[in-house]
Protein backbone atom coordinates (compact mmCIF):
# COMPACT_ATOMS: atom_id res chain seq x y z
CA UNK A 1 0.00 0.00 0.00
CA UNK A 2 1.73 3.98 -0.97
CA UNK A 3 0.95 6.47 1.38
CA UNK A 4 1.28 10.33 0.23
CA UNK A 5 4.17 12.12 1.20
CA UNK A 6 1.69 14.30 3.07
CA UNK A 7 -0.29 11.68 4.70
CA UNK A 8 3.16 10.15 6.04
CA UNK A 9 4.28 13.54 7.68
CA UNK A 10 0.79 13.71 9.07
CA UNK A 11 1.71 10.15 10.70
CA UNK A 12 5.08 10.70 11.89
CA UNK A 13 4.04 14.15 13.50
CA UNK A 14 1.43 12.57 15.02
CA UNK A 15 4.00 9.98 16.55
CA UNK A 16 5.40 12.55 18.08
CA UNK A 17 2.39 13.75 20.35
CA UNK A 18 0.69 10.92 20.89
CA UNK A 19 3.52 7.89 20.89
CA UNK A 20 6.73 10.33 22.71
CA UNK A 21 6.83 7.57 26.05
CA UNK A 22 3.62 4.84 25.73
CA UNK A 23 3.38 2.33 28.73
CA UNK A 24 0.86 -0.38 29.30
CA UNK A 25 1.68 -3.01 32.03
CA UNK A 26 1.34 -6.11 30.73
CA UNK A 27 1.42 -9.90 31.57
CA UNK A 28 4.84 -11.75 30.51
CA UNK A 29 4.52 -13.97 27.21
CA UNK A 30 5.36 -16.39 27.14
CA UNK A 31 5.46 -17.71 30.61
CA UNK A 32 8.12 -16.67 32.96
CA UNK A 33 9.13 -16.90 36.79
CA UNK A 34 7.64 -13.80 37.69
CA UNK A 35 7.71 -11.66 41.10
CA UNK A 36 4.19 -10.65 41.58
CA UNK A 37 1.31 -12.16 43.37
CA UNK A 38 -1.48 -13.87 42.57
CA UNK A 39 -3.68 -10.69 42.46
CA UNK A 40 -1.60 -8.64 40.29
CA UNK A 41 -1.16 -11.46 37.71
CA UNK A 42 -4.89 -11.96 37.63
CA UNK A 43 -5.71 -8.12 36.82
CA UNK A 44 -3.18 -8.19 34.21
CA UNK A 45 -4.70 -11.42 32.69
CA UNK A 46 -7.81 -9.52 33.00
CA UNK A 47 -7.07 -6.84 31.58
CA UNK A 48 -5.15 -8.54 28.45
CA UNK A 49 -8.14 -10.91 27.94
CA UNK A 50 -10.53 -8.13 27.03
CA UNK A 51 -12.32 -7.12 30.25
CA UNK A 52 -10.07 -4.16 31.90
CA UNK A 53 -13.45 -3.44 34.01
CA UNK A 54 -12.52 -6.77 35.89
CA UNK A 55 -8.71 -5.79 36.29
CA UNK A 56 -9.74 -2.44 37.88
CA UNK A 57 -12.33 -4.24 40.42
CA UNK A 58 -9.20 -6.02 41.16
CA UNK A 59 -6.73 -3.34 41.32
CA UNK A 60 -9.11 -1.13 43.83
CA UNK A 61 -8.49 -4.32 45.93
CA UNK A 62 -5.10 -4.32 45.85
CA UNK A 63 -5.16 -0.41 46.15
CA UNK A 64 -7.36 -0.99 49.55
CA UNK A 65 -4.96 -4.03 50.71
CA UNK A 66 -1.63 -1.64 50.06
CA UNK A 67 -2.72 1.93 49.57
CA UNK A 68 0.82 3.24 49.79
CA UNK A 69 1.98 1.20 47.35
CA UNK A 70 1.62 2.42 43.30
CA UNK A 71 1.61 -1.01 41.66
CA UNK A 72 -2.52 -1.13 42.12
CA UNK A 73 -3.59 2.49 41.26
CA UNK A 74 -1.14 1.78 37.93
CA UNK A 75 -3.30 -1.42 37.36
CA UNK A 76 -6.07 0.59 37.66
CA UNK A 77 -5.02 3.60 35.22
CA UNK A 78 -3.82 0.91 32.69
CA UNK A 79 -7.37 -0.43 32.16
CA UNK A 80 -9.08 2.78 31.87
CA UNK A 81 -6.80 2.98 29.48
CA UNK A 82 -7.63 0.25 27.80
CA UNK A 83 -11.02 1.57 27.79
CA UNK A 84 -10.27 4.53 26.27
CA UNK A 85 -8.10 3.08 23.74
CA UNK A 86 -10.55 0.87 22.31
CA UNK A 87 -13.26 3.82 22.36
CA UNK A 88 -11.53 5.90 20.17
CA UNK A 89 -9.98 3.49 17.89
CA UNK A 90 -10.50 4.19 14.29
CA UNK A 91 -9.60 3.35 10.61
CA UNK A 92 -7.97 5.49 8.46
CA UNK A 93 -5.59 5.07 6.23
CA UNK A 94 -6.66 1.35 6.50
CA UNK A 95 -5.05 1.22 9.83
CA UNK A 96 -6.84 1.30 13.30
CA UNK A 97 -5.95 3.04 16.24
CA UNK A 98 -6.80 5.74 18.26
CA UNK A 99 -5.58 8.55 16.50
CA UNK A 100 -7.18 11.39 18.58
CA UNK A 101 -10.16 12.81 20.23
CA UNK A 102 -11.12 15.49 22.47
CA UNK A 103 -11.41 15.75 26.27
CA UNK A 104 -14.24 13.30 27.49
CA UNK A 105 -15.63 12.47 30.91
CA UNK A 106 -13.61 10.22 32.81
CA UNK A 107 -10.30 11.75 31.61
CA UNK A 108 -9.96 13.47 35.44
CA UNK A 109 -10.20 10.19 37.19
CA UNK A 110 -7.88 8.76 34.85
CA UNK A 111 -5.34 11.91 35.22
CA UNK A 112 -6.00 11.34 38.82
CA UNK A 113 -5.36 7.55 39.14
CA UNK A 114 -1.82 8.00 37.70
CA UNK A 115 -0.89 11.14 39.63
CA UNK A 116 -1.81 9.19 42.76
CA UNK A 117 0.71 6.88 41.43
CA UNK A 118 3.72 9.04 40.62
CA UNK A 119 3.02 10.80 44.26
CA UNK A 120 3.56 6.82 46.25
CA UNK A 121 6.20 6.10 43.85
CA UNK A 122 7.91 9.32 44.51
CA UNK A 123 7.87 9.07 48.24
CA UNK A 124 9.23 5.56 48.66
CA UNK A 125 11.87 6.67 46.25
CA UNK A 126 12.77 9.94 48.86
CA UNK A 127 13.16 7.24 51.59
CA UNK A 128 15.07 4.50 49.32
CA UNK A 129 15.76 4.79 45.74
CA UNK A 130 14.54 1.41 44.01
CA UNK A 131 14.56 0.52 40.13
CA UNK A 132 11.26 -0.41 41.10
CA UNK A 133 10.11 2.28 42.33
CA UNK A 134 11.69 4.64 39.27
CA UNK A 135 10.27 2.11 37.11
CA UNK A 136 6.68 2.74 38.67
CA UNK A 137 6.78 6.56 38.65
CA UNK A 138 7.77 6.71 34.82
CA UNK A 139 4.87 4.46 34.19
CA UNK A 140 2.59 6.56 35.88
CA UNK A 141 4.29 9.86 33.56
CA UNK A 142 3.89 7.67 30.56
CA UNK A 143 0.45 7.39 31.21
CA UNK A 144 -0.35 10.76 31.49
CA UNK A 145 1.48 11.17 28.45
CA UNK A 146 -0.74 8.85 26.53
CA UNK A 147 -4.03 10.63 27.48
CA UNK A 148 -2.19 14.44 26.50
CA UNK A 149 -1.09 12.71 23.31
CA UNK A 150 -4.37 11.50 22.36
CA UNK A 151 -5.83 14.80 23.20
CA UNK A 152 -3.54 16.31 21.08
CA UNK A 153 -1.86 18.75 24.00
CA UNK A 154 1.61 18.78 22.78
CA UNK A 155 3.13 20.48 25.13
CA UNK A 156 1.79 18.40 28.50
CA UNK A 157 2.83 15.45 26.05
CA UNK A 158 6.81 16.51 25.95
CA UNK A 159 6.48 17.57 29.55
CA UNK A 160 5.52 14.49 30.74
CA UNK A 161 6.98 11.88 28.18
CA UNK A 162 10.77 13.37 28.96
CA UNK A 163 9.69 12.92 33.08
CA UNK A 164 8.96 9.66 31.89
CA UNK A 165 12.22 8.73 30.23
CA UNK A 166 14.25 10.71 32.44
CA UNK A 167 12.64 7.63 35.24
CA UNK A 168 13.64 4.69 33.02
CA UNK A 169 16.92 6.03 32.74
CA UNK A 170 17.28 6.04 36.07
CA UNK A 171 15.61 2.43 36.65
CA UNK A 172 17.84 0.74 34.22
CA UNK A 173 20.96 2.89 36.13
CA UNK A 174 19.97 1.64 39.18
CA UNK A 175 19.50 -2.12 37.43
CA UNK A 176 20.69 -2.76 34.06
CA UNK A 177 18.52 -5.79 33.86
CA UNK A 178 15.70 -4.46 34.46
CA UNK A 179 13.69 -5.76 31.06
CA UNK A 180 10.09 -3.67 31.69
CA UNK A 181 11.94 0.08 31.74
CA UNK A 182 13.32 -0.49 28.21
CA UNK A 183 9.54 -0.83 26.78
CA UNK A 184 9.33 3.08 27.76
CA UNK A 185 12.68 3.59 26.49
CA UNK A 186 12.58 1.46 23.36
CA UNK A 187 9.00 3.40 22.60
CA UNK A 188 10.78 6.88 22.84
CA UNK A 189 14.03 5.86 21.39
CA UNK A 190 11.58 4.32 18.64
CA UNK A 191 8.99 7.56 18.16
CA UNK A 192 11.62 10.68 18.11
CA UNK A 193 13.74 8.77 15.42
CA UNK A 194 10.77 8.82 13.23
CA UNK A 195 9.77 12.79 13.24
CA UNK A 196 9.99 14.75 10.36
CA UNK A 197 12.57 16.92 9.85
CA UNK A 198 10.05 20.33 10.69
CA UNK A 199 8.82 18.48 14.45
CA UNK A 200 12.53 17.21 14.79
CA UNK A 201 13.29 21.15 14.75
CA UNK A 202 10.27 22.26 17.30
CA UNK A 203 11.98 19.26 19.66
CA UNK A 204 15.12 20.47 19.91
CA UNK A 205 14.04 23.74 20.56
CA UNK A 206 11.63 22.51 23.42
CA UNK A 207 15.24 20.72 24.88
CA UNK A 208 13.41 17.35 24.32
CA UNK A 209 16.24 14.81 23.96
CA UNK A 210 16.51 13.04 20.88
CA UNK A 211 16.51 8.73 19.84
CA UNK A 212 17.31 6.45 18.15
CA UNK A 213 15.11 3.69 15.80
CA UNK A 214 17.40 1.36 16.00
CA UNK A 215 17.86 1.30 19.09
CA UNK A 216 14.24 1.06 19.96
CA UNK A 217 13.41 -1.44 18.50
CA UNK A 218 15.92 -3.60 19.92
CA UNK A 219 15.43 -2.46 23.64
CA UNK A 220 11.30 -3.42 22.64
CA UNK A 221 12.66 -6.71 21.43
CA UNK A 222 14.61 -7.20 24.74
CA UNK A 223 10.98 -5.79 26.65
CA UNK A 224 9.09 -8.30 25.22
CA UNK A 225 11.24 -11.29 25.60
CA UNK A 226 12.23 -10.53 28.78
CA UNK A 227 10.19 -8.32 30.87
CA UNK A 228 7.30 -8.96 33.39
CA UNK A 229 5.18 -6.36 33.37
CA UNK A 230 5.65 -4.83 29.85
CA UNK A 231 6.67 -7.85 27.34
CA UNK A 232 2.84 -7.50 25.87
CA UNK A 233 2.53 -3.46 25.49
CA UNK A 234 6.14 -4.26 23.60
CA UNK A 235 5.06 -6.74 21.31
CA UNK A 236 1.96 -4.84 20.15
CA UNK A 237 3.09 -1.48 19.68
CA UNK A 238 6.30 -3.10 17.75
CA UNK A 239 3.89 -4.79 15.86
CA UNK A 240 1.73 -1.53 15.42
CA UNK A 241 4.92 0.71 14.76
CA UNK A 242 6.47 -1.35 12.04
CA UNK A 243 3.30 -1.48 10.37
CA UNK A 244 2.74 2.06 10.58
CA UNK A 245 5.97 3.81 9.81
CA UNK A 246 7.77 1.03 8.26
CA UNK A 247 5.04 -0.70 6.38
CA UNK A 248 6.89 -3.93 7.47
CA UNK A 249 3.65 -5.94 7.65
CA UNK A 250 4.85 -9.44 7.49
CA UNK A 251 7.39 -9.13 10.26
CA UNK A 252 4.95 -6.96 12.09
CA UNK A 253 2.35 -10.12 11.71
CA UNK A 254 5.11 -12.58 12.91
CA UNK A 255 5.20 -10.42 16.10
CA UNK A 256 1.91 -9.76 16.71
CA UNK A 257 0.15 -13.47 16.12
CA UNK A 258 1.24 -14.75 19.85
CA UNK A 259 -0.91 -12.01 21.37
CA UNK A 260 -4.25 -13.54 19.72
CA UNK A 261 -2.77 -17.35 20.90
CA UNK A 262 -2.71 -15.94 24.30
CA UNK A 263 -5.26 -13.69 24.42
CA UNK A 264 -8.20 -14.36 21.58
CA UNK A 265 -10.79 -12.89 23.55
CA UNK A 266 -8.93 -9.62 23.33
CA UNK A 267 -10.98 -7.71 20.13
CA UNK A 268 -8.04 -5.09 19.76
CA UNK A 269 -5.57 -7.87 19.33
CA UNK A 270 -7.76 -9.46 16.52
CA UNK A 271 -8.15 -6.39 14.71
CA UNK A 272 -4.76 -5.47 14.54
CA UNK A 273 -3.78 -9.09 13.20
CA UNK A 274 -6.83 -9.08 11.10
CA UNK A 275 -5.47 -5.63 9.70
CA UNK A 276 -1.80 -6.70 9.20
CA UNK A 277 -3.50 -9.90 7.23
CA UNK A 278 -5.33 -7.69 5.07
CA UNK A 279 -2.08 -5.55 4.31
CA UNK A 280 -0.57 -8.50 3.06
CA UNK A 281 -3.13 -9.53 1.04
CA UNK A 282 -4.28 -12.36 3.30
CA UNK A 283 -7.85 -11.68 2.90
CA UNK A 284 -9.62 -14.88 4.17
CA UNK A 285 -7.20 -14.62 7.15
CA UNK A 286 -8.02 -11.02 7.82
CA UNK A 287 -11.66 -11.77 8.11
CA UNK A 288 -11.35 -14.62 9.89
CA UNK A 289 -9.56 -12.35 12.17
CA UNK A 290 -12.36 -9.71 11.90
CA UNK A 291 -15.34 -11.84 12.45
CA UNK A 292 -13.82 -13.52 15.60
CA UNK A 293 -13.67 -10.37 17.12
CA UNK A 294 -17.14 -9.39 16.06
CA UNK A 295 -18.32 -12.07 17.73
CA UNK A 296 -16.73 -11.80 21.07
CA UNK A 297 -18.92 -10.85 23.69
CA UNK A 298 -17.09 -7.54 24.89
CA UNK A 299 -17.96 -6.75 28.45
CA UNK A 300 -17.39 -2.78 28.09
CA UNK A 301 -20.71 -1.92 25.73
CA UNK A 302 -18.92 1.33 24.43
CA UNK A 303 -15.73 -0.83 23.33
CA UNK A 304 -18.22 -3.34 21.68
CA UNK A 305 -20.07 -0.98 19.82
CA UNK A 306 -16.44 0.30 18.81
CA UNK A 307 -15.56 -3.07 17.70
CA UNK A 308 -18.76 -3.38 15.59
CA UNK A 309 -17.70 -0.42 13.70
CA UNK A 310 -14.38 -1.18 12.76
CA UNK A 311 -15.18 -4.73 11.92
CA UNK A 312 -17.85 -3.50 9.49
CA UNK A 313 -15.25 -1.00 7.98
CA UNK A 314 -12.48 -3.15 7.77
CA UNK A 315 -15.31 -6.02 5.85
CA UNK A 316 -16.37 -3.53 3.72
CA UNK A 317 -12.97 -2.39 3.02
CA UNK A 318 -11.57 -6.17 1.82
CA UNK A 319 -14.98 -6.52 -0.41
Amino acid sequence: MSVAPGMVRKLLAHAFFVGLVVLLLCAPLPAQKSSFSPEVKQALEKMHGGDPDAAITLAHDLEKAQPEHPLGYLLEAEARWWKIYCAACEVKWVMVDAWKRPKKAGDEEYLKVADRAIHLAEAQIKKNDSAEMRLYAGIGWALKARLYGLREERRATAHAGVEAREEFLHATQLDPNLADAYTGLGLYNYYVDTLSPIVKMMRFFMGIPGGSKKEGILQLERAMNQGELTSIEARFYLAKNLRTYDHQYERALTIATPLIEHYPHNPLFLLLVGNLSMELGKNENAAANFRAAQKLTVPDPTCAARVEQLVQTFLSLLH
